[in-house]
């Protein structure tokens, strides 16, 4: 049976767009280069999910150098022109979201822990802005962010949702919990080839069900 839901607040980075592992890159070389030898692999399980400044104290350890705004603005730089030169939408997304939004009149936002500018620029990239336009909310611009609730419930509000009625779509450990804390439905979407975590990860994290591709999510959201 297909559970019902009032609306349907989607992750940006790693569920709508291919960027994690171009974020990823940027931010292993400059952590290299500023003193810390981290691999691809060790990145991707440090900072998935997570703000750079949020892991300010675990850099500084690393690297015996304070985070400082100029490093922080160099990296934006760097990702954003890696980003603008590299970005493609997950497989799928951009059929999968044009489907939700019909389906469920629009009652859809983009709840990221990314900065804004990164987020709205990603959506313009892939083609996604129109179905999230006026709804997309930033971690940045809120009290906390993930995983606290905070950006989901904000979003939920926005579409004068009772969070409790609402799916979150989510990628990582760090925004599940978000969405379970948010007292959201949430799925993972986990594709065959995500090296950095495990399904299960999410599923104790308390995602109740677990996709390896959009088209899934099309078939569990039918019209």
């Amino acid at each position: 049976m297909t559970e019902s839901f009032d609306a349907v607040l989607f992750d940006c980075d790693g569920v709508l767009v291919d960027s994690e592992s171009i974020t990823n890159r940027v931010l292993r070389d400059m952590l290299n280069a500023s003193g810390w030898p981290i691999t691809t692999e060790e990145c991707l399980r440090s900072f998935i999910g997570k703000t750079v400044r949020s892991q300010a104290a675990l850099i500084e350890q690393h690297t015996g150098q304070p985070l400082t705004d100029a490093w922080m603005e160099q990296f934006y730089a760097l990702r954003n022109e890696a980003l603008h030169a590299e970005l493609v939408a997950i497989d799928g997304a951009v059929q999968a979201v044009e489907h939700i939004h019909s389906a469920f009149s629009g009652r859809i936002a983009c709840a990221s822990g990314a900065d804004r500018a990164k987020v709205e620029m990603q959506l313009a990239k892939v083609g996604l802005s129109t179905y999230f336009d006026g709804r997309v909310f930033s971690g940045h611009e809120m009290p906390r962010s993930k995983p606290f609730p905070d950006v989901y419930l904000a979003a939920a509000d926005a579409l004068g949702a009772n969070p409790a009625r609402c799916l979150v779509i989510e990628d990582t450990l760090t925004g599940v919990q978000a969405g379970v804390a948010a007292g959201a439905t949430v799925w993972g979407y986990f594709p065959q080839d995500q090296g950095h975590a495990q399904s299960g990860d999410l599923t104790a994290a308390g995602a109740s069900r677990i996709f390896s591709h959009m088209d899934e999510l099309r078939a569990l959201l039918p019209r």
